[in-house]
């Protein structure tokens, strides 16, 4: 080795020994040293764990110099206040305004409506997912363009003052533009909001972060029964019936959340540190390094090749319906009344909250993605099959709740399965556009699997919903065995994956 690389002895040169963890500590004197010889200093700068252990990444992303540990998770705690409390409560009222439709047919909606007729009421759901997939793609280039404070904040308003128009309908027919503009307007919500997070956060605090993120949603549709329930009492006010209540109240909400959104709402990490009131420029500068550390992307544009790698997400399917015909089920097939439908709707998602935060906390202990999603799948055929075959309707609720859990959990699992196995910024933003854009077409299918002619069984939603499980058990089946053989090639020298020497799928 050449003499341009030193080993410094005490202080000011040193070869330094640290009990926890043990490791030597070279340092390159010389700008001169080349690239060989700075990545030979590099690797006896891994700790002996790292060495053995080939697959794990270089660098720890809580390691750094400028903060002590405390201090950096005080920084990334300050984020968790600041972003995924505005964005979970954006995506709440996402939430709530397509379960509203169900909860407001319960209310009277239907009959006003004559949507009972034919497929008049499953047409209107369906005509919200051609603008709702066509629009993900230009949405996420407009979020990296625009930004996500100006960009999401505007679409939730608008989409707020969309729903707010509901409540004035003389027509099934005149739902039809409405649903049609509301899912131009909400195609870059979910995708933009996920792609936020993602880039906020190193690989192992990502599912947590997600799981809270997608918790406040699924509160959405927790408290949708509650609040349509309540907003139904207001049944002749202003001349208005209950149902159109429920549109105009929740509608107003929206444009509340969407306001708050634009005060604060944070940028991506390079461009936090001016959002007055948020972070310093330093801590800024902070997480950009974690990031780096973790998967050397933090800094990337537009340069690198598109890699279009994204799952079906049919886990979404089977949420739809859920969403869109849970209190008709409940009503319809289960034979609860009115109110207790609208009321009754709540439980599941709150049991889907608990299931998803639960699975966040563990995976990202144990570093493993897919035993949660397999969990999943089990939950939801568990209660699919109380539901269709249940002897009474305490036993079919349980399954209810068993699938809105499985279902809503599986959301996040694959989001997060994909998030964790890419690298790139605008590689992040469209595969997160591709997999959400795809998981829109679960919504077309879920808008049509219950139908009102197979009352009171419903019997094909439940063999799609069940046929839905299977396939994305055996989709990650055949994701994990590539996974693990890149990973073996990489490990042996035979691959680098993601472009990055050391970055290994997460299984």
């Amino acid at each position: 080795m050449d003499d341009n690389i030193k080993i410094r002895p005490a202080q000011c040169d040193y070869l330094s020994f640290v009990t926890h963890p043990i490791h030597l500590s070279f340092d390159i004197c010389d700008s001169t040293a080349s690239m060989a010889e700075k990545k030979i200093a590099m690797h006896f700068e891994q700790t002996p764990d790292e060495m053995e252990k080939p697959h794990l990444q270089q660098q720890d992303p809580d390691a750094d110099e400028e903060f002590s540990y405390a201090e950096q998770r005080k920084i990334i705690h300050k984020v968790d206040r600041r972003l995924l409390i505005i964005v979970g409560l954006m995506q709440a009222v996402s939430f709530l305004g397509r379960a509203n439709m169900s909860n407001a047919a319960v209310a009277g909606m239907t009959t006003a409506l004559e949507l009972e007729v034919g497929t008049r009421y499953s047409t209107t759901l369906l005509v919200f997912f051609a603008p709702y997939i066509v629009f993900q793609f230009p949405a996420t280039i407009a979020i990296r363009k625009i930004g996500p404070r100006k960009f999401l904040s505007t679409i939730v308003l608008l989409w707020g003052i969309v729903m707010i128009c509901f409540g004035f309908v003389h027509s099934w027919v005149s739902l039809i533009p409405l649903r049609m503009l509301l899912g131009a307007l909400e195609a870059g919500s979910f995708p933009g909001m996920y792609y936020l997070i993602s880039c906020w956060y190193s690989r192992f605090d990502l599912y947590k972060r997600v799981s809270v993120f997608y918790l406040i949603g699924v509160l959405g549709s927790a408290l949708s029964g509650v609040l349509a329930l309540g907003f139904s009492k207001m049944q002749g006010l202003g001349g208005y019936s209950g149902w159109r209540w429920i549109f105009i109240m929740e509608g107003l909400l929206t444009c509340l959340i969407g306001v708050a959104g634009y005060i604060f709402m944070v940028n991506f990490p390079s461009q936090s540190h001016k959002v007055s009131g948020f972070l310093k420029e330093r801590e800024s500068a902070y997480i950009v390094r974690r990031l780096n550390r973790d998967r050397g992307d933090a800094d990337d544009t537009d340069s690198e090749t598109f890699n279009w790698r994204a799952f079906f997400s049919l886990s979404a399917m089977q949420a739809y319906a859920v969403g869109f015909f849970l209190p008709v089920l409940l009503n319809k097939k289960m034979k609860f009344s009115q109110a207790a439908a609208q009321g009754l709707s709540s439980p599941p998602y709150v049991a889907a909250m608990i299931l998803m935060y639960a699975e966040g906390w563990a995976s990202d202990k144990i570093r493993l993605r897919s035993p949660m999603i397999y969990l999943n799948c089990m939950a939801s055929i568990t209660g699919l099959c109380l539901m269709e075959w249940g002897l009474s309707a305490g036993v079919q609720y349980f399954g209810a709740i068993l699938t809105c859990a499985g279902c809503s959990a599986n959301i996040p699992s694959i989001m997060v399965f994909q998030a964790n196995n890419i690298r790139g910024q605008w590689k992040r933003a469209f595969c997160s556009a591709s997999l959400i854009g795809l998981g829109g077409t679960g919504g077309i299918v879920g808008s049509l699997v219950f139908r009102s002619q197979d009352a009171p069984t419903y019997l094909p939603g439940i063999y799609a919903c069940l046929t839905a499980n299977g396939l994305i058990a055996v989709v990650i089946t055949v994701v994990l065995v590539y996974f693990t053989a890149r990973n073996r090639q990489a490990e042996r020298g035979l691959a680098i994956i993601e472009g990055l020497p050391g970055f290994r799928y997460v299984l």
